[in-house]
């Protein structure tokens, strides 16, 4: 990382969480990997203020920690994840494009907060909701949960790793750094949204202000009680946004050499293999000409035939943005992404 980067970065995390985070951040991002101690030494930090800045950059993703060799456990800040924090707007204003005010909500309360559990999120988004309402209509956690279920299903977010459930033996030591296990395939997997629907929030008008000091004085300890989802945390998956821009890049490219039909059909395309597609990967997973025909927008009411035709053009054009990779169904076609 550059000179000026790591300045940038600097600035970022003082200007949204303080001059210790500042500080320790900026000096990890200088030296790389240190241990606590040293850490403590280099910045003349106390101790317990720099494991409280480490929180916060691991909690919002800034910062990562590993097991030294020597058995001692080293922590390094993360540049590049500091820079997002330019992209912030754009990942908000993206998720509001796609699925409204709620999902800006959503996003936005997972970028501040790093990581949360999915029902803090949808009752912090439902109350935000409620308090932005003009009306006296009742606000559900089940229309956040609905919109939440959207963007996991779409890979906008994801789970954090989990700690292994281990048996330890007795008397046994915790080990120094816990290893996180992300599985995948359970990246994705979203709780029973029953146990997280609490019910309707209350109408605008009927406040704590009109309930008995009794009541709430036995309403308090409830707000103490673990959520039902305690230890599942979710977070904002970047590199699925940064996959949606990249897409909407390929599709505006293919619209302005060609036409709005083709840059649609590239679109569709895109959408369908979306959530199968890795980011890293130089193209789409084979669709057939069928497939796409029947994801395609009725509201264009474009024929199989002309379908073929398009195709056949997109495949051919020296800009290979879509290419040709067999012909079962109708044809076989991915669409080129690295090479572009």
């Amino acid at each position: 990382m550059t000179h000026l980067e790591s300045e940038i970065c600097s600035r970022l995390l003082l200007a949204h969480y303080g001059q210790i985070v500042s500080t320790v951040g900026s000096q990890l991002i200088r030296t790389g990997a240190q241990p606590l101690r040293l850490i403590a030494t280099d910045t003349g930090t106390p101790i317990d203020q720099v494991k409280k800045a480490l929180c916060v950059l691991i909690h919002h993703n800034f910062g990562a920690y590993r097991l030294h060799k020597r058995g001692h456990v080293e922590y390094e800040a993360q540049g590049p994840q500091v820079l997002r924090l330019l992209r912030f707007p754009r990942y908000i204003y993206c998720a509001k494009t796609l699925y409204g005010d709620t999902g800006e909500l959503i996003v936005e309360e997972l970028l501040q907060n790093g990581k949360m559990h999915m029902s803090s999120a949808l009752r912090r988004v439902t109350e935000r909701l409620h308090e932005a309402s003009t009306d006296s209509e009742s606000v559900e956690l089940g229309e956040a949960g609905e919109t939440f279920v959207r963007l996991v299903q779409t890979h906008f977010l994801h789970k954090c790793g989990l700690v292994p459930e281990a048996a330890a033996a007795p008397g046994a030591r915790p080990p120094p750094a816990p290893t996180l296990l992300t599985d995948e395939k359970d990246m994705y997997t979203l709780p029973d949204l029953s146990s997280l629907a609490q019910g309707k929030r209350r109408r605008r008008g009927s406040g704590d202000g009109e309930q008995p000091q009794a009541k709430r004085s036995r309403q308090q300890p409830a707000e103490h009680e673990p959520p039902p989802d305690d230890g599942v945390y979710w977070q904002v998956n970047f590199e699925r946004f940064h996959q949606h821009f990249r897409d909407q890049a390929i599709v505006a490219a293919v619209g302005s050499k060609l036409d709005q039909t083709s840059s649609e059909i590239v679109r569709t395309m895109l959408r369908m293999s979306e959530v199968t597609t890795s980011s890293s990967s130089s193209h789409t997973q084979p669709l057939s000409s069928n497939e796409i025909f029947r994801a395609f927008p009725a509201g264009y009411n474009l024929s199989k035939q002309v379908l073929d035709q398009y195709l056949t053009l997109l495949s051919d054009d020296p800009m290979e943005f879509v290419g040709k990779t067999g012909d079962s169904g109708g044809g076989m076609f991915v669409i080129s992404i690295l090479s572009r």
